[in-house]
């Protein structure tokens, strides 16, 4: 058995987690920046940056300590290196750097998305590759066939927004405050969803990709006009947003041999509306359907210290030059698409 300390510092989460090559999670530590970043109604990169370099340190300190472990214990440091802000990416990279070189075992250079990827794995043991993987979260939106460590095939990719900002940017619109997904979702379960007409973008088209800055145009617009409960608002959003995901996936999907397993991962997988419609797309299909625990959806350092043990497994490690990367397809090979699609 091995073990893997991670780290995750991309957005507004510092996360460390001690994670063993047997799906054992000994310890971990996230800290939330939401105070930070609530009175601007989004996450400040200078601000998130800080944050991180402010916590960081002390929390690996605890979770060491946490576990009774020294960093001699450590078979490997794994840590994200994009994409992601840049400033919170440097921030756990150099540290991982630092620790790695002090403790001389190897360092793995994780990208964010290929935490989310294989998080399912972490918590689900029988889940085995191939499997679909409809990726939602507020820095992106793709579905992929994840055929193994380090072979992911991007099937679709957002030309603009990705859902979990559209989730953000729904509740700013309706005064609800950051982090928005959690609170568009509460708001939602008071409303109608048929109240309001709103567009389902690129739904009937032939083409897998997503699109949601028409949807988040038109809720502001429905929130102009005065006409509409806040609770109706929110309701027809996540409905709209659910059926562009089930339309999505029906399109993509059906242009390959349907892989055993559907996995859905990231922020907006945490949403209860979304996992269900998920979860009846794929029985529908005669799909496993398979989704992490709600404390893996969001951004956390358990799945990046999973997907250190992962990559080890299979004898990777990096140099400890690599450079932290704001971009990082998983996909490098797939190709671009109109609009801010090539950005994913």
């Amino acid at each position: 058995m091995g073990i893997v300390l991670g780290i995750e510092s991309s957005c507004d989460e510092t996360a460390v987690a001690l994670v063993t090559t047997d799906r054992r999670i000994v310890a971990q530590r996230i800290a939330s920046q939401d105070a930070e970043h609530a009175p601007y109604g989004g996450v400040v990169p200078e601000i998130a940056a800080r944050a991180h370099v402010e916590k960081l340190a002390p929390m690996i300190t605890q979770v060491m300590d946490d576990a009774g472990m020294q960093l001699a214990d450590l078979d490997a440091i794994a840590a994200t290196a994009g994409p992601g802000l840049i400033g919170g990416v440097m921030v756990g990279l150099v540290s991982a750097k630092a620790l790695a070189m002090a403790s001389d075992v190897p360092l793995i250079a994780i990208n964010h998305l290929e935490g989310h990827a294989l998080s399912p794995r972490l918590a689900d043991p029988e889940l085995a590759f191939p499997y679909a993987l409809l990726l939602v979260s507020g820095g992106h939106c793709q579905i992929l066939l994840v055929e193994g460590v380090g072979e992911y095939r991007r099937l679709a990719t957002t030309i603009d927004d990705a859902l979990g900002e559209a989730f953000d940017k729904t509740a700013k619109i309706l005064g609800l405050g950051y982090p928005g997904g959690p609170a568009v979702e509460r708001l939602s379960e008071l409303g109608d969803p048929d109240a309001v007409p709103l567009p389902r973008p690129l739904v009937g088209s032939g083409e897998p990709h997503f699109s949601f800055a028409g949807l988040k145009s038109a809720v502001l617009r429905a929130k102009e006009s005065g006409k509409h409960k806040d609770a109706d608002i929110a309701a027809s959003f996540q409905q709209a947003a659910v059926d562009c995901l089930l339309d999505r996936l029906a399109v993509a999907l059906g242009a390959i041999a349907a892989p055993p397993a559907l996995v859905v991962a990231g922020g907006v997988a945490a949403n209860q509306s979304v996992r269900a419609a998920l979860e009846n797309f794929a029985a529908q299909r005669h799909m496993r359907f398979v989704a992490p625990p709600l404390a893996l959806c969001t951004d956390n350092a358990a799945m990046i210290a999973w997907a250190g043990a992962e990559r080890l497994a299979s004898g990777q490690s990096d140099p400890l030059d690599i450079a932290a990367r704001p971009r990082w397809p998983l996909d490098p090979a797939a190709e671009p698409v109109r609009g801010a699609g090539h950005k994913a």
